[in-house]
């Protein structure tokens, strides 16, 4: 919370700075809109998404109490628990299930069919690759990213979560380009 809080001070003193440097009020309305909008887009961004999230789920318990789900009005401890949650073996257990049961089949459906769009496929070619590949995809899922999930959730600390994923979705799309262009008939060279 201290960074977060440090952010939002330099934040302020920048826009206090600008905003006592301008000439004018519609001058400084829009050095405040050129700082918010502009140069610091991704601090608004983490931070306005930081708020809305904590304000719907504000709302959310609201209704949760009045619909007698929830015996305290508030529960503060919820949204930490949804910002650091608990690493043990039934939570990502958990996890992984609604990974591979839930995102993964809709993943590989939605690469298949964006695929298919970006390649002006039919809709019936597209509906053919993705019942031919599918199952090739669903299996190497299970062999890929269940360890690579749990190794994650279990003992890659937060901050380094992203990188750890995303290094290996590198190798992971390097096989999924294999399977949507295996069966891709190649022109040699000196053909038409």
């Amino acid at each position: 919370m201290s960074k977060l809080g440090q952010c939002l001070r330099c934040l302020g003193r920048l826009a206090t700075r600008k905003m006592s440097t301008a000439s004018g009020s519609g001058s400084s309305v829009k050095n405040i809109n050129s700082l918010v909008f502009g140069k610091y887009l991704l601090h608004t961004n983490i931070i306005s998404s930081g708020v809305l999230m904590w304000l719907g789920d504000i709302c959310e318990q609201e209704i949760e109490y009045r619909r007698g789900k929830l015996t305290k009005r508030y529960d503060y401890g919820r949204m930490l628990r949804m910002v650091m949650p608990k690493r043990d073996l039934t939570t990502v257990t958990k996890k992984i299930a609604l990974d591979q049961f839930v995102m993964s089949p809709l993943c590989i459906a939605t690469f298949f069919y964006s695929m298919g769009l970006l390649e002006d496929k039919s809709v019936q070619k597209m509906n053919e690759e993705l019942t031919a590949k599918f199952l090739d995809v669903y299996v190497m899922d299970w062999c890929v990213w269940v360890p690579t999930q749990f190794i994650n959730f279990y003992f890659v600390p937060v901050k380094y979560q992203v990188f750890y994923i995303n290094a290996v979705t590198m190798f992971y799309n390097v096989f999924l380009s294999y399977i949507k262009h295996k069966d891709v008939k190649y022109l040699k060279m000196g053909d038409t």
